[in-house]
Order: structure tokens, then sequence, then C-alpha cells
């Protein structure tokens, strides 16, 4: 295996921690820049919607762009947006911040998925992939409790300082140690498009996308969450974080190996029916530590178990698309994300955050709906125009 492509996950994972890294500081950003914790929240929303938009668009519009000059650009775009963060001195500053770090963070993140198998043999190109697949799953989940033990211990702004410096380290990295690589024809977007003509592939993705939703409606707010119903101090939920983003990871590879031996179906189903009760009791937990610290951690797990399984049921359902289908279910994941972060703002400035636990659990309830649909509807050939 070409070390390289442990560098290559290095760099997703530090692109990938800015889009939740905010998510345990949203209390702090809030008190400083003087907004409200829904406005803060936005915050993730815009970054995760973008996004998700972006990538497909950006990846056709540099299409013709040599990947490690596409890549340098990028990553000085991203360092440039995170520095903007770090001296923002008021919350429209932040949010270009936020806006620029979005755009090149969704490029740079599928240029390292790009790279990754086309700096290895041909038998390796699977595990590349998975392990800078790893990179980014394993930001999503670690980013917010590293910023959260940096903003407690400094202020909001010392999680993206040690970006920027992670950042500026990865460009010298890249610019010596990659190969130039030659971009390859990208796939129009219309053909993208053009296979949710499929009631199996589009409910598939709105199941990745209910479920998520779901997910962030409550954990883009887990923080006030653990303030309102536990009496603990910092350290405790800089711990609590940790231990929901270390059940989260392997999370991932729990789900994939469900789905080997029990099928993609099953484990989609299953997990999904977990994950929903979870979510739905996980407000009556917080008065006894160690049953909430169970439920969270069977959250975790649920909550990245389902991914996997998902990918390799949209594989198996329209396997000539399979690439397609990869970039399209990021995307519902990221939508998903977004979304689920906007809902959340707009309950916590209404209600308790017991609220957020509720409706998350509908959503992901309505996800196990949709996923029946996918079950019951045929594949129609729709990647032929």
């Amino acid at each position: 295996m070409d070390k390289r492509v442990y560098f290559l996950m290095i760099v997703s994972f530090i692109v990938g921690m800015v889009e939740l890294i905010i998510s345990g500081l949203l209390d702090l950003i809030a008190e400083d820049l003087d907004v409200s914790l829904g406005a803060a929240g936005f915050l993730v929303t815009i970054f995760s919607l973008i996004f998700a938009i972006a990538s497909p668009i950006l990846l056709i519009a540099t299409a013709k762009i040599e990947r490690k000059k596409l890549t340098l650009i990028f990553l000085v775009l991203f360092l440039i947006g995170n520095i903007i963060s770090v001296i923002s001195p008021t919350y429209s500053v932040l949010l270009v911040g936020r806006i620029i770090t979005a755009l090149s963070g969704a490029l740079l993140i599928i240029l390292c998925l790009v790279l990754a198998p086309r700096i290895v043999e041909p038998k390796y190109r699977g595990r590349a992939i998975g392990i800078v697949s790893m990179g980014v799953s394993g930001s999503l989940v670690l980013g917010v409790p590293i910023g959260l033990m940096l903003g407690e211990a400094f202020s909001w702004r010392a999680p993206f300082i040690l970006i920027s410096v992670l950042t500026a380290l990865s460009i010298v990295g890249v610019y010596f140690w990659m190969d130039k690589v030659e971009p390859r024809p990208s796939i129009p977007i219309g053909i993208q498009l053009a296979t949710l003509k499929s009631r199996r592939i589009l409910f598939a993705h709105i199941t990745t996308f209910l479920y998520m939703t779901g997910h962030s409606v409550l954990y883009t707010y887990l923080k006030p969450f653990l303030q309102e119903n536990i009496d603990m101090g910092a350290t405790w939920v800089s711990v609590i974080f940790l231990i929901f983003g270390i059940a989260a990871v392997s999370g991932g590879g729990i789900g994939g190996t469900l789905a080997d031996i029990l099928g993609t179906k099953k484990t989609i189903i299953t997990a999904i029916i977990i994950f929903s009760i979870v979510m739905m009791v996980i407000p009556y937990t917080t008065s006894i530590l160690p049953i909430f610290l169970l439920a969270l951690v069977i959250w975790g797990i649920m909550s990245w178990a389902i991914s996997p399984a998902m990918q390799s049921y949209l594989i198996e359902s329209s396997p000539e698309t399979g690439e397609i289908q990869q970039s399209l279910s990021n995307s519902s994941l990221h939508f998903g994300i977004a979304v689920g972060a906007f809902i959340g703002g707009i309950i916590i400035g209404q209600a308790t955050t017991h609220v957020n636990a509720l409706v998350g659990g509908i959503l992901i309830i309505l996800s196990l709906g949709t996923m029946f649909i996918s079950l019951n509807s045929g594949v129609k050939a729709t990647q032929k125009e």
C-alpha cells in the first residue's frame, strides 16, 4: 500500500473536521458574537448545505485541471477560509469564512477519494478508498470533541487555529509528496441525476437524508442538551463527545461487517429500528448516568452503521452506476446534516432539547418507511440516455 494514501486520509480528516467542529462551540460563539444558539447552529447548516451542493458541481467545473495543482489551489482557499474564521470580529465575517471553507472543502474531500485509488496498484484500490473514507467519517465524529476541548480550554477560535496550522502543513506535504495526476473525463451531472428515476434508488437516498436529518437535529445541539439535562462540568461534556465519537467511528466497521453477515437489507432495517428507539428514549435516561452512556454508545454506533450497508445496497441495486451512487449518497448525508441543524436551531429557540430528540426520532422512523418503499420497488434502467 502506497503510504501517500494515509497522507490523503489525514488531509481528508483535517478538511472534514471543519464541518461539525463548531457543534461543541455553539454557546461560546453565541456569547462572544452576541447571537442566538439557533444563529450559531446555522453555521453548521450553511456549511453542510453548500458542501452537499458544491461537490458534484465543482468536480465537473474543474474537470480539466491537473489534480495536484487543483488540490493545492483549494487547500490555499481552505486555509484562507479558516484564517477568516479565526480573526472574524462579527457573525457575518465568520459566516463568510464558513462559506469559503465549505466550497473548498467540498472539492478537497472528493479529490482525496479520487486520488487515493489512482496512486496504488489496482488490487489495493478498494482499500485505498476505504482508508480515505475513514478519515472523512472520523473527522465528522471526532472533530466535535477535539473542538470542544480546545474551545473550553482557550476559546472557540482555537480549533480553527489548529486547523489552519494543519492545513498549511498539508499544503507543504501535497507540494513535495504528491505526483502530478492528470484529470479524467467526469460524468455529466445529467447522467448522475437520471439514476434517481428509479424509485429504489431515489428512496434509498431519501432514507439516508431522513435518518441523518434526525441524527443532526439532536447531535448539533448535544452540548446544550447535556447542559440542560445533566449536571456536569466542561471536562465531562468533552468526555461524552469523545465516547460518542469513538462509538460512531466503530459503527462504520460494525455496519460493514453486519452487512456481510446479515445482508445489506436486514442490516439497514435493524439499525434504523434500533436508532429510532434510542433517539426517542435518550431524554429519559439522563437521570442515570450509566444507562445514558449506554444509550449514547448505541446512538453513536447506529448513526454510522447504516452508511456502509446503504452504500453496498446502492451498488447492488445499480452496479453500473456505483460511483455515481456514492457521490449522491454523500450529498444526501450532508443535506441531512444541514437540514437537521436548521430544524434543531428552530426547536431550541422555542422549546426544550427534549423536543429535539423527539423530532429526531420521528424523522428516523420516517426513514424506515422510505426504506421499505425502496426495498419494494424494482430497479429501472436509468443510467442510459
